[in-house]
């Protein structure tokens, strides 16, 4: 006997026993404990992700990155003449390598025993903690106590197209979610008028990768990153054609959206709610975008500090406008910076990749640390592998390396002043605390919130994650 008919025999709700309720009523209550578990395993989508899947959510723990920007050098820059000075390389310079440390070693390119290159620039001892830098990065080196570095990298790939994608999605094959996809999944985007994810990319050309470095993958396009060009408008497309105005435009998007709306109801479509989403957010972007994107706002010191030039396509200005982005809620911003790939003529095209990002990398790290930014912003800097101890084109190259490279980290929980790992005498191989990508992702996710394991997506039968099933924090980096 159901509840409507209790009332309607005049049955005293006094005499309706808590036992009852259960009887009566548990398939209902079964209905919601299974949509609450199956929420947890992340089979069934709250209905708010589903309306808005850039909704701000809560992490699995209080984060201590809100943001992240991340400056993805691709080409992989040379870790030897960088960060990881090595006097026993310069000692055997010209010599060849020991048989048993190349043993079963496969190069990209070169005959494993090609004699040893010494690193081609000079090193000194920078801030109170003491961090090694190359000659190249003097401004890098006026903020070594605020960044963490991390000299013991490794990877499975050594061809840049895979390890580019192996970076940033965690594995080598096309079609995975992109870290930045994994971060607007999981915490969605505190700006309602830019996207969560925002990508722009300077030098000689776009990484080997490709979109895919941004992509999102299996989960909903809601998630991939947008790719915002330096020069008239961010986004093609984004100004209405002539005859156009606004109440037109404003009337067309209701109309459509009625008309998703619709259809998503019906079927629960994440695509369709991308739509609706997409369409709101270039209509909003026609007014806010340009405001971010214009430089000419920023008062003359600042765009000294980067060496920004407004009107002007480059790597400095891509790192201001990261600034101007994640100052309005915008969750993750990539930058792409090509070529490092330094096979020959290194000692040149090193100080001129050094030369375009050295000084607004580290300008971006002072600025954030101004506006009180940089303790919840987690800024990577870092290519998809390291170079090889050996030489390549004469005496001015190095090969494609997955043994041992380096990256920095800076703000968002990350530990300051910080040198993580080494690499043996001549730089070969990671030697103490190795990083593999699964570990790096991982502490990745936990600054900002997440426990690497949970966070989820069913595809295909089973359940993804960025860090597939390996993976482990690395405690040292943390503060």
């Amino acid at each position: 006997m159901n509840f409507q008919k209790r009332l309607d025999q005049g049955t005293n709700l006094h005499h309706l026993t808590r036992r009852w309720f259960l009887q009566q009523c548990g398939v209902g209550l079964g209905s919601i404990a299974l949509m609450d578990m199956l929420k947890q395993d992340g089979i069934a989508q709250p209905q708010s992700a589903i309306d808005d899947p850039l909704a701000p959510k809560k992490p699995h723990h209080p984060a201590k990155a809100k943001r992240v920007i991340y400056l993805f050098m691709a080409g992989a820059p040379s870790q030897p003449e960088l960060f990881d000075y090595k006097p026993e390389l310069a000692r055997f310079d010209g010599t060849l390598p020991p048989p048993d440390l190349i043993k079963n070693y496969r190069a990209a390119f070169i005959n494993p025993n090609s004699k040893l290159l010494g690193p081609r620039f000079q090193f000194a001892k920078y801030g109170k903690c003491g961090a090694q830098l190359s000659e190249l990065l003097p401004h890098l080196a006026t903020v070594a106590d605020d960044i963490a570095i991390v000299r013991s990298m490794v990877t499975d790939a050594f061809n840049h197209a895979p390890a580019q994608i192996m970076m940033n999605t965690g594995s080598p094959q096309f079609g995975r979610p992109s870290f930045g996809a994994w971060t607007c999944y999981g915490l969605g985007s505190e700006s309602r008028e830019l996207p969560g994810f925002v990508v722009f990319s300077s030098g000689a050309k776009g990484p080997s990768g490709g979109n895919s470095n941004w992509g999102s993958g299996f989960l909903p396009t809601a998630y991939q990153g947008v790719q915002f060009r330096s020069g008239g408008d961010p986004v093609l497309y984004l100004s209405n054609p002539r005859g156009i105005d606004t109440d037109v435009q404003r009337d067309s998007l209701e109309s459509l959206q009625k008309l998703n709306k619709m259809r998503l109801d019906a079927v629960g479509d994440p695509e369709i709610a991308t739509r609706i989403s997409s369409y709101e957010m270039a209509f909003r972007m026609q007014a806010s975008a340009p405001e971010v994107m214009d430089l000419t706002r920023e008062p003359k010191h600042v765009l000294e500090m980067y060496g920004a030039e407004t009107g002007k396509a480059s790597f400095a200005n891509n790192c201001l406008l990261a600034r101007r982005l994640v100052e309005r809620g915008v969750r993750f911003v990539q930058l792409f910076h090509e070529s490092w790939d330094q096979h020959g003529n290194l000692k040149a095209d090193l100080k001129k990749n050094c030369g375009h990002t050295d000084k607004a990398s580290a300008a971006l790290i002072k600025d954030l640390k101004r506006l009180g930014l940089l303790d919840d912003t987690l800024v990577i800097w870092g290519g998809e592998f390291g170079r090889t101890p050996m030489v390549q084109g004469g005496d001015d190259g190095r090969d494609h390396h997955p043994n041992a490279f380096s990256i920095w980290l800076a703000g968002g929980g990350v530990k300051p002043g910080l040198t993580l790992g080494s690499t043996d005498d001549l730089g070969f191989n990671a030697a103490d605390d190795r990083v593999h990508v699964h570990d790096l992702n991982a502490t990745l996710l936990h600054l900002l919130g997440f426990d690497h394991t949970k966070l989820t997506y069913k595809f295909q039968g089973r359940q993804f994650r960025l860090t597939d099933v390996h993976g482990q924090v690395m405690e040292k980096l943390l503060v």
